[in-house]
């Protein structure tokens, strides 16, 4: 059975609509069961109504504190039946308790190779560090910030006279390929959390290495 997945969204929701189009697929193991937001002008609930699916706005500014906020959250999750949470540029951070009731079933994307570049404006640390490869990451969710085990990373070439902008567009296209896979390989149990590592149930092969500039 395909797994009922819920996306948070805080915007747009790029890579929301990824795996919206990535779900439609007859052979994907899962399915988009719930779109919701923090944020009620966010873009992506258009485009998830859209598409047919479910929304829900769940206004951290309408709570006294983030306790009641993801008590609220948890509760439109488990009525719409997720059993797999997937963050899709959701800008909120949260608590140790509620990152704990979705051990193992939480993902996130981050546009960096992590560990490198957590946090925000990862384009502006990774030039400025002058590296010459640069990427986007999906991992689980722990309590520590973009610190969970690692599912999938792709990674880009930093280009001489990049621009925050440019190396943003590059990532976001790889952000569009990977997560859709890696939400895959999760619901359909081929990669899943094991005391606290990513286990794979793939044969891996030694392809050489990706040298920059080539």
């Amino acid at each position: 059975m395909r797994r009922r997945v819920a996306v948070l969204i805080s915007g747009r929701g790029s890579n929301m609509a990824s795996l919206i189009e990535a779900a439609r697929r007859p052979d994907y193991p899962a399915e988009i069961a719930l779109v919701a937001s923090n944020r009620p002008d966010a873009g992506g609930l258009a485009h998830a109504e859209a598409a047919g699916i479910a929304t829900a706005i769940v206004d951290h500014k309408a709570f006294p504190d983030r306790a009641a906020f993801e008590d609220a959250l948890d509760g439109v999750l488990r009525r719409h039946g997720a059993e797999l949470i997937a963050l899709a540029g959701f800008m909120r951070v949260f608590t140790a308790g509620f990152v704990e009731r979705w051990t193992g079933q939480m993902l996130n994307i981050h546009p960096s190779l992590l560990p490198l570049f957590k946090g925000l404006y990862t384009h502006r640390q990774a030039l400025k560090a002058g590296v010459l490869v640069h990427g986007c990451t999906v991992h689980f969710v722990v309590p520590e910030l973009d610190s969970g085990p690692i599912v999938a990373q792709a990674a880009v070439p930093v280009l001489p006279g990049d621009t925050e902008n440019t190396l943003a567009v590059r990532i976001l296209k790889q952000e569009h390929v990977i997560y859709p896979r890696a939400l895959a390989w999760v619901a359909s149990g081929r990669t899943r959390l094991e005391g606290g590592r990513v286990s794979f149930c793939e044969t891996w092969e030694n392809r050489g290495a990706l040298v920059v500039p080539d």
